[in-house]
Order: C-alpha cells, then sequence, then structure tokens
C-alpha cells in the first residue's frame, strides 16, 4: 500500500476528479472541468504522430531500456526496427510497454525496477515529455509474469474455492503494491470471465469459477484491492470468454449465448467491476453473435463496445484491446485496418500489434484520410493522461530500489499467500478416510505425474515440489516424474516403484478420455497402495479417474498451492476449499458428478 501524506493529497487534487473519467459514468465532480481543460491543453500541443503513438502499448524485448543483450537488439531490430526499449519510445511516442518473461523483461525485482526507470526517463525526454503506463499479465497461478523473489499467490479458481472476498482483496493488493514498486502500474487482471465450459481451452483456472454471482463478488473484490495499491486493475475478457472451446490465440471463438444469457451468465461480473470504479476493460477477440451479428470479434465492434460497454452498462474508463497479435482479431481483416476499427468500435489503448510500424501508420493513414477524426483520437488520449495522472504518474513516474527492498516478496506477502493458499484446496473424495494421512509412522511416499513447463514461481516440477513440502512436513517422500503423457516404460517404472510404499500420490493435469495419465492411475490402483489423485490445474480431472482413494484439487502447480495441498494431506489444516465449478460425470456430461459448493473436511 502507498502512504499518502497531506503534502502529497494536496500537490494531487486532482485525483477525485479523475475517478470520474475512468470509473462508471456520472455527472462530474467538482474541479472535473478544469482538470480536463488541463489535459486537453497537454493534448493539443502534442504532434499528430505522438497522438497515435500515446493509443499504442507495445512489446519490447530485454532488461533494459537502453542497454539489452544483442539478442534481444537483434530481436527489436527485426520486429521493430529499433534497438532498445528508448528508441521505440522515441520513434514511436507509443504510451505503453507491456513486460512479458519471453521477452526478457522480468529477471528479477530490482532489474524491473531499473527497466521501468530508463523506460520513463524515454517517455519524458519526449517533445512532448509524457509517463508511459506500463502493464503486464500478472493473474497469478498458471499466468504470471513476474516470478520469486515476488510473491507469487494463488490463482483465480483457487480464490474462487476459497471463497473469501477479503482473501481476494488481500491477493489483488498485495500484487499490486509488488507491481507499483517495480514500476508496473497497470495490470492485466482480475478475469472476469465466468468459466461455465469445461473444455475451455483458455479460461479454465484463469476464472473464479461458473457462478456468475459469486465471480462478480470475487472481480469487484480484486478490483478493490489492487486500486487501493495504486495498480490499474483491467477486468477481461469483454463480453465474456467463459464459454468457449477455441483459443482466441489460434482462432475465432463463436459465443452461442442468447441475450438474454449473456445478462445473466457473462455481464454480472463486468458490471460488478463497473460499479467498482474499474480502471480498465480488456476486450475479448470473440464472435458474440446475439450482441452483433456482424460477426465482427468484440474487439472490433461497435455494438458490443460503444453501444452496450459504454451506452448501456455506462463505463467511461479506459479500453484495452486483448493482444493484437492473437489470430482471433486477425482472420477477418489485415493487420494496417485492425487498430483503426478497433478505435471506431471504441477502444483506448491498442496492445501489442504484431507489427507496429504496419498497425501505427494504418491509424495515421486513417486519420489523414479523414476516416478518424483527430478528435477520435483525443477522446481515447484523454482517457489515457487521466488514468496516468489518476495513478500519480505526471507527479512521480519513478520507482526506488529502497521501496523494491521494502515491498517485494516480503516475509508478511510469503506468509499471507501461504495462508490464502491453505484455504482453497479442496477435498473431493475421501475413502476410508485415507486422509490425512499418519505422519507418527513416518510412512514413505511415492509422488507421481504430470510434469507440465514450469509456470512462473516454481521451484522444479510439480512431483519435486510436492515431494519435498511433504518431506519437510515429516514424511518420506520421493519424487518419479511421469509427465503429462507417461509411455508404457514410464508406467511400469512407476508402478514398480509403488511396490513397498504406504501411499502413492500421483498429480493429473487435464486428463482426458484418451489420456495416458488415464492407464496410470489404473495400473498404479491395482498394486493396491492406497492412491491419492491430486489435479494441478482445472479440477475436471477426477471425473475420468477410478481406483482413487482420495481427490483433492490445488487448481494450479506453482508452490505456494502444493505446499498448501501437502500441507492438507498430512493434516496440518483442514480442507476448505470448495468447487466453484460443476465436475460433470465422465460417459453422461449432463449429469453432475460433484456440484458447486462440493467440498469434504476432516470434520
Amino acid at each position: 500500500m502507498h502512504d499518502r501524506s497531506l503534502t502529497r493529497r494536496t500537490l494531487f487534487t486532482a485525483t477525485a476528479a479523475t475517478a470520474v473519467v475512468v470509473g462508471a459514468a456520472s455527472a462530474p465532480a467538482v474541479g472535473a472541468t478544469a482538470h480536463h481543460d488541463r489535459l486537453r491543453r497537454l493534448i493539443s500541443r502534442m504532434s499528430l504522430e505522438e497522438k497515435v503513438g500515446q493509443l499504442f502499448v507495445m512489446r519490447v524485448y530485454g532488461h533494459s531500456a537502453t542497454t539489452p543483450d544483442q539478442a534481444d537488439i537483434d530481436l527489436n531490430l527485426k520486429e521493430m526496427g529499433v534497438r532498445t526499449a528508448a528508441e521505440l519510445v522515441a520513434k514511436y511516442h507509443v504510451g505503453g510497454i507491456i513486460y512479458f518473461t519471453w521477452a526478457h523483461n522480468t529477471r528479477d525485482p530490482h532489474q524491473i525496477a531499473g527497466l521501468s526507470n530508463g523506460i520513463q526517463r524515454a517517455g519524458l525526454a519526449q517533445p512532448t515529455p509524457l509517463p508511459l503506463l506500463i502493464s503486464t499479465d500478472q493473474e497469478h497461478g498458471i499466468v504470471a509474469r513476474v516470478g520469486r523473489p515476488a510473491t507469487l499467490l494463488p490463482g483465480a479458481m483457487a480464490l474462487g474455492a476459497g471463497g473469501s472476498r477479503s482473501d481476494a482483496r488481500a491477493a489483488a493488493r498485495i500484487a499490486g503494491a509488488e507491481l507499483a514498486a517495480m514500476g508496473i502500474r497497470q495490470n492485466y487482471a482480475p478475469v472476469a470471465d465466468v468459466n461455465v465450459n469445461p473444455a475451455n481451452p483458455v479460461i479454465g483456472v484463469r476464472s473464479f469459477g461458473a457462478d456468475p454471482d459469486a465471480v462478480a463478488a470475487l472481480v469487484a473484490a480484486q478490483v478493490r484491492g489492487y486500486q487501493s495499491a495504486g495498480i490499474a486493475a483491467t477486468s477481461k475478457h469483454f463480453p465474456g470468454h467463459g464459454d468457449t472451446t477455441v483459443d482466441s490465440h489460434t482462432g475465432i471463438p463463436v459465443i452461442t449465448h442468447t441475450r438474454e444469457q449473456w445478462e445473466e451468465t457473462d455481464a454480472p461480473p463486468f458490471r460488478a467491476a463497473i460499479a467498482d470504479g474499474i480502471d480498465s476493460i480488456m476486450t475479448a477477440h470473440i464472435q458474440f453473435p446475439a450482441l452483433d451479428p456482424s460477426n465482427d470479434p468484440a474487439t472490433l465492434s461497435r455494438p458490443i463496445l460503444t453501444g452496450i460497454l459504454r451506452e448501456e452498462l455506462g463505463y467511461d474508463g479506459v479500453v484495452v484491446t486483448d493482444a493484437l497479435n492473437m489470430q482471433g482479431v486477425r482472420d477477418k481483416y489485415g493487420d494496417h485496418r485492425v487498430p483503426v476499427l478497433a478505435l471506431k468500435a471504441g477502444v483506448d489503448q491498442l496492445l501489442n500489434p504484431p507489427d507496429l510500424a504496419v498497425a501505427w501508420n494504418g491509424v495515421l493513414g486513417a486519420v489523414r484520410s479523414g476516416e478518424l477524426t483527430v478528435a477520435r483520437l483525443d477522446e481515447s488520449i484523454l482517457r489515457i493522461l487521466c488514468l496516468k495522472e489518476k495513478l500519480g504518474l505526471f507527479r512521480d513516474p519513478f520507482v526506488s530500489d529502497r521501496k523494491v527492498e521494502h515491498t517485494v516478496g516480503t516475509r508478511a506477502h510469503l506468509a499471507a499467500a501461504d495462508r490464502i493458499a491453505e484455504g482453497t484446496t479442496t477435498l473431493l473424495v475421501n475413502e476410508g478416510g485415507l486422509l490425512p494421512l499418519n505422519r507418527r509412522r513416518q510412512p514413505r511416499l511415492l509422488v507421481v505425474g504430470a510434469d507440465p513447463a514450469s509456470p512462473t514461481g516454481t521451484t522444479g516440477p510439480p512431483t519435486a515440489v510436492l515431494a519435498k513440502a511433504l518431506t519437510d512436513l515429516g514424511f518420506t517422500a520421493t519424487a518419479l516424474p511421469t509427465g503429462i503423457t507417461p509411455t508404457a516404460a514410464t508406467i511400469d517404472q512407476a508402478v514398480a516403484a509403488a511396490g513397498g510404499r504406504d501411499a502413492v500420490i500421483v498429480a493429473t493435469y487435464n486428463v482426458t478420455a484418451t489420456s495416458p495419465q488415464r492407464t496410470l492411475v489404473t495400473r498404479l490402483a491395482a498394486t493396491g497402495v492406497p492412491l491419492v489423485a491430486l489435479s494441478i490445474r482445472n479440477p475436471y480431472d477426477i471425473a475420468q479417474l477410478a481406483g482413487v482413494r482420495a481427490a483433492l484439487a490445488a487448481y494450479c502447480w506453482t508452490d505456494v498451492e502444493l505446499r498448501a495441498a501437502a500441507r492438507v494431506i498430512a493434516g496440518r489444516v483442514d480442507p476448505e476449499g470448495r468447487l466453484p465449478v460443476p465436475v460433470q460425470r465422465a460417459d453422461d456430461p449432463l449429469q453432475v458428478l460433484y456440484p458447486v459448493g462440493h467440498g469434504l473436511s476432516y470434520d
């Protein structure tokens, strides 16, 4: 949390007025007109090129704004025609930068803070000095760009299983404070999608759950948490990405909900976010025929973004596209047209186009041809600048190593993450009271299972992390990773290793009807050794598994969630999580095996 002294409040008297622009629409507050006039005068001094640039939020490679590694310089030259982040700002006047792990932006907290400061210095060196809005996707759980030693917290569906608004708010406040200390002031979270489709390939555990009202409550709690820490929260993906079977990164999903279904299922979390003054909302690259029969993706749909989001829902904050390099928005129109159509639809920020020169010149050309007016650009720039001023970036865009030391990954934050995670692990099955395991006999455990690519915040494969956590709790645990698609030889090895063990714990990952993980579980169950299944991503795995004596859902395989699961298995804490989504039968998906709210305890 940021301390706000009387002196700082006096210096920044426009904060209340800014909230009118970036939150839900309402009558102007006292002082709002003068505040807007000051920003409009600033906008009037900007060149057309600067105005176009202010609309873009772009990736850039490298750990430094001025001296990245040669490999990153080569990538920047290849993709953007610049060598460094500083050159990107100078050439295109971009209004924001997005950080990615794969772009080598997030090595460690001090490096991130230095990169942020370098980018802000480049922004203030422009002909019209302007701070940048630096953003990232730090949802936690399976999507996190900043890793250890920053605090990694349970993801959305885990928080949904916990069901605590105060925990959701606390998690966002911790995450927001740490991001702000590193100079990242816009977070593309929380996810407001209601995951009603178990086959959803892109949302899943990134959602708080399947109940619209429960999701809405947790979204609102996280909005308050992030924004109380000085971070612009971003609810996504409007108008709702929770019922898809296509990943919009690779194709164009079609939502078949009626308008009434949208009102009942998809809209409540976004309404809640707007009511709580959400600073920004991200669009979805989805077709939603009931909302716009043209079949334009929502990102390019004026009926959806202006007609529904702005006019019906009364939202007048910043609207940011999902990444414009995703296939879902590129299938119908060329890359030079997409940003123009997005602006015409009602978007303010254009996120990460595949080719910045093509996108930037597309917008510039549309203004010069009269397709877009300068007034339309000014409308979006005003929203963006109001948000930057609300966040204090005009006053002081820089961060300090001292702030990093006192904020990021502190003992208090790490302890809070562990405490929150303890309330999320869900016990689905416990035949014969197998769990908690008896530590008094120091049982010998075998931990086998999936080893998916490690998300940010893990110290190793899930089997190794879980085995260590159980060993630290007094067990003798051996790890044997068998993978997401174990071979016959690997399964044989696991079965042989199970001999003489007191229990086997198998970590499962999105098990399907044809997954070799099913064979692994069946073979292990046939040994007669008590078998505990722990789903480490989607909680639907139990419907595909036979012969397990106990089953739990952890919702992710980051260290914090695996440690919490280990404490539940060991009986150090009671399982308190409850399913935030229903689990259907594998042989009859119309029948519910475990309903929303299911969860066993040790009492």
